[in-house]
């Protein structure tokens, strides 16, 4: 067996073990990258929604930080919950030491609730998304982000472009939450548009799809792949696991994804 390349998520728990950082994992190693991870937030949450955070205190997200960077090397990063603005702000200065890192901005919860202050959003707008290689708000997010409401492809276009402006070299607005009969993300790069679609797929396991998709991205930025099939295999990733999971019973409201070995 070769010698694995190395990736590094920096987010929070799942005790459901359906996103954040154990979802990371599991996309890490099904795409046959060793995970490292960095944990930003201790959470109490299941199939059925979150019951507390209780966030990891600036010093000792550092204190994981040093001890990752100073003993593996590694070859992407990926950033989930960060929690608060002062944790935002560590992950930017850490930023010139965190290669091809994947911005997963979390920010709305799944109720379309917002989880933080406006200091957070804009810790990441100012802060961290100048640093990023790819950013991958999903709708919600976007509009939260951008201030403006983000409902339609045109709207996501339109936010993809702006957040652009912030930096990121690449906008993923993810489409998870389009009433239409295929899931459409847009893709903003270099002042070009794409949109990548796949089949929608009727479940009620979507748990950890988005952090699904920026591990893949980032596990795939870590191997070698170019951003844009970096984008397009993690959608494919994620759609797949997406199907692999469609009819289990796994918990009583949104279970987890399944999961395949990706080449």
């Amino acid at each position: 067996m070769e010698q694995p390349v190395v990736a590094l998520t920096v987010a929070g728990s799942d005790s459901g073990g359906g996103a954040g950082v154990q979802a990371d994992l599991k996309a890490f190693a099904m795409c046959g990258v060793f995970g490292a991870s960095v944990f930003t937030a201790l959470t109490a949450q299941n199939t059925m929604g979150v019951k507390g955070i209780h966030a990891v205190p600036r010093d000792f997200v550092a204190a994981q930080l040093d001890a990752v960077l100073a003993d593996l090397p590694v070859g992407a990063v990926k950033t989930g919950m960060l929690a608060s603005a002062s944790t935002v702000e560590l992950v930017a200065e850490y930023a010139p030491r965190l290669p091809n890192l994947v911005v997963d901005p979390v920010l709305v919860a799944s109720s379309g609730d917002r989880l933080f202050t406006d200091s957070v959003e804009q810790a990441y707008l100012t802060a961290l998304f100048p640093h990023a290689a790819v950013i991958t708000p999903n709708m919600r997010e976007a509009s939260v982000l951008t201030g403006r409401e983000v409902s339609t492809v045109d709207d996501m276009r339109a936010a993809a472009e702006r957040l652009g402006e912030t930096g990121a070299k690449c906008v993923v607005v993810k489409g998870g939450h389009l009433s239409d009969s295929s899931a459409v993300d847009v893709v903003w790069r270099d002042g070009t548009v794409d949109l990548v679609e796949a089949p929608w797929v009727e479940t009620r396991n979507n748990h950890g799809t988005g952090c699904t998709f920026a591990a893949v991205t980032a596990a795939r930025l870590a191997r070698g792949a170019d951003p844009k099939s970096a984008i397009f295999g993690a959608k494919a990733y994620v759609h797949e696991a997406i199907r692999a999971s469609a009819d289990w019973r796994l918990g009583g409201g949104h279970g987890p994804l399944g999961w395949k070995p990706m080449p």
